[in-house]
């Protein structure tokens, strides 16, 4: 199967409870590969930028400023079928409903505080990674 590419984003909470390494280890030992990766802060202005397509439902204030309350990690990762690969590597949304073994039970704690974003489709990486990514940074 062709190699394809999607964007992950470890959250503030994996930060304030310093799962980071941990949970890029995973990703890692699951066969994905690092074509971009980057550490930073969304200011709210951003985070709300990021998550427009959510604009007016009733999480987006709380998943918006929990967002910009510390660092992420934004990741570029390479596997066949990388979305999907990394969906089931995750688990769902909320942790409490993700499957044993996924980062999302282990690291997450409510659904916004989840510990990794993941793109659920090709487009939706490709329009997420650009935004923290320039063509150059992407190897």
């Amino acid at each position: 199967m062709e190699k394809s590419l999607t964007f992950a984003m470890i959250k503030p909470d994996a930060f304030k409870n310093d799962y980071t390494s941990e949970i890029l280890f995973e990703i890692l030992k699951a066969g994905f590969k690092l074509r971009a990766i980057k550490i930073t802060l969304l200011t709210l202005e951003k985070a709300e930028q990021f998550y427009s397509e959510h604009r007016g439902k009733e999480f987006f204030e709380r998943l918006t400023c929990f967002m910009s309350s510390g660092p992420v990690m934004a990741l570029i990762l390479e596997k066949p079928d990388a979305v999907n690969e990394f969906r089931k590597l995750i688990g769902k949304t909320d942790p409490a409903e993700a499957q044993e073994g996924t980062i999302r039970k282990k690291y997450g704690t409510t659904t916004s505080q989840n510990a990794v974003h993941g793109s659920d489709s090709v487009e939706h990486a490709e329009r997420e990674w650009g935004f923290f990514f320039s063509r150059r940074e992407i190897h």
